[in-house]
């Protein structure tokens, strides 16, 4: 199969994030277990199920809120773009997404879940975190290749075992014409083998 796309032979590496996400997060669920224990063993059980419950229903409510501040800026933002006002940028942080995590690890069974979740709420905290994230999106972006999604989405199908690429054209054999011809609806020469 030939696409003119060099195709390494070089093994690939394994990041670091690979590598230890899933140690990380089996670290974690076995300190929100010990932390349950200890909190079970020193107020009851009766407290951690109140605890547990209580996170559920004010993470509900925190992305609830989130959620419709999210609806009435898109709103807000359509009404400008009909008006022709260009919509003001938002600030790293300043967006509903970091909310909308901190509901989600307040929703999470955990204390330890339910302490970066209440850190989230905190606004300087949001913002911080929306820089620190923005910034790290902005780099890895930059020393990203070259290349478009088509390019991926290639790519993607040549390394599938069975991502076959076959190239051609298609002709009609009812000689119908397409309705609305495109930009590229010309002549094109049939493609050599």
């Amino acid at each position: 199969m030939t696409t003119g796309v060099p195709l390494s032979t070089a093994p690939r590496r394994r990041s670091r994030a690979r590598t230890f996400l899933p140690l990380a997060v089996a670290a974690w669920l076995i300190l929100e277990i010990w932390l349950l224990s200890l909190v079970a063993g020193a107020a009851g059980g009766l407290a951690v199920a109140a605890l547990l419950a209580g996170g559920i229903v004010l993470g509900a409510l925190v992305i609830k809120r989130a959620g419709r501040r999210a609806f009435k800026n898109l709103t807000n933002t359509f009404q400008q773009a009909q008006q022709g006002q260009q919509p003001a940028p938002q600030q790293p942080g300043g967006g509903n997404g970091l909310t909308m995590l901190a509901g989600l690890l307040l929703m999470l069974p955990g204390l330890l879940s339910d302490v970066v979740g209440l850190l989230l709420l905190v606004p300087p905290v949001r913002a911080w975190t929306g820089r620190r994230l923005s910034g790290s999106l902005e780099r890895k972006m930059a020393a990203a290749p070259a290349g478009g999604f088509g390019d991926a989405f290639q790519q993607a199908r040549i390394h599938y075992p069975d991502g076959k690429v076959v190239q051609g054209e298609v002709i009609r054999e009812d000689g119908q014409q397409p309705q609305q011809p495109g930009p590229d609806a010309g002549y094109r020469p049939p493609l050599a083998p």
